[in-house]
């Protein structure tokens, strides 16, 4: 007989309701103060913070990030990015490298010859050509193949 674990167990963490409720307030406000998110939760600041620290050391919260808006940047130029590493470059290695430039959208490890795709977007193509040129200095990357987005079909 099979049984299934629901997905708060799968990988040996689980997680109750509290838990659940806390992360929820977090994604939508990953600034929010550990006393903003004890109103919601009907904890107090220092309930919060012991458990937000256990869901970081158990891995659960891997870090804290901020998510800028490229419209309101004014970086109207797009382009995906086809990136091709080195020999053995592990994925955590391209995320580490992607991670530092601000205007990574979105970055993917894909199939097919390239190690990754990754979704920029730029002021204007002197800016893209400068993050594609810092991108491609990285210690992993060998080479990269740019398409610029012309028009938006959907989304």
């Amino acid at each position: 007989m099979s049984t299934s674990r629901p997905p708060s167990e799968l990988g040996g963490v689980s997680l109750d309701e509290t838990d659940r409720l806390l992360l929820a307030h977090l994604g939508r406000d990953g600034r929010a103060s550990y006393a903003e998110i004890g109103l919601l939760a009907n904890l107090s600041a220092t309930a919060v913070r012991r458990r937000i620290d256990r869901l970081r050391a158990r891995g659960v919260v891997r870090g804290f990030t901020v998510v800028l808006d490229p419209e309101l940047l004014g970086w109207q130029t797009e382009a995906f990015v086809e990136v091709y590493c080195r020999e053995r470059t592990a994925p955590e290695e391209i995320l580490a490298s992607l991670r530092q430039f601000p205007e990574v959208v979105a970055a993917w490890t894909v199939t097919g010859d390239p190690d990754a795709l990754v979704h920029l977007r730029a002021a204007d193509t002197r800016h893209l050509e400068a993050v594609i040129e810092r991108i491609r200095k990285e210690p992993g990357v060998q080479r990269s193949r740019s398409s610029v987005v012309l028009s938006r079909l959907i989304g």
